[in-house]
């Protein structure tokens, strides 16, 4: 099951020079761009791992693709990576682009439970079966 997530989430992977045309768009508007991680990418789990810092003086994507190309070095095959962009412009102050730029070899999946409830409501929760190891452990083996 491939996880889906942020701006680009309908489309295939993009290669290392669509992300960095994707970047470099986010400099050129003067968004800080960070790179970030994690091994459970609940779609509720928003807050990742950061990489370093947000690039806030960084002006060209050569200089986050050096960072990000770091970050997958380290966990290129155990965790997702994503680049963030940050607005923030007085008023805007958010996320303006998210994408996954990297991706373990193996992706598990979720499962979705139903429970019933009184009056016969019903309540799905999805759980990510990345989670039945430890942390850290949870994408080594697979595949």
């Amino acid at each position: 099951m491939r996880v889906t997530q942020g701006t680009f989430s309908f489309l295939p992977d993009l290669s290392d020079k669509q992300i960095a045309a994707q970047i470099q768009y986010c400099l050129d508007n003067g968004w800080a761009v960070n790179v970030e991680f994690t091994d459970d990418p609940h779609p509720r789990n928003t807050f990742w791992e950061m990489w370093d810092l947000p690039m806030f003086d960084v002006r060209d994507a050569a200089g986050v693709m050096l960072e990000l190309n770091k970050c997958r070095g380290v966990y290129g095959d155990t965790h997702y990576i994503r680049v963030t962009a940050f607005d923030n412009n007085h008023g805007c102050e958010s996320v303006r682009l998210s994408f996954i730029a990297g991706r373990p070899s193996s992706e598990p999946g979720y499962a979705l439970t139903r429970i019933e409830g009184p009056g016969r409501s019903l309540v799905y929760q999805t759980r990510s079966y990345a989670t039945d190891k430890p942390e850290g452990d949870r994408y080594r083996g697979q595949g």
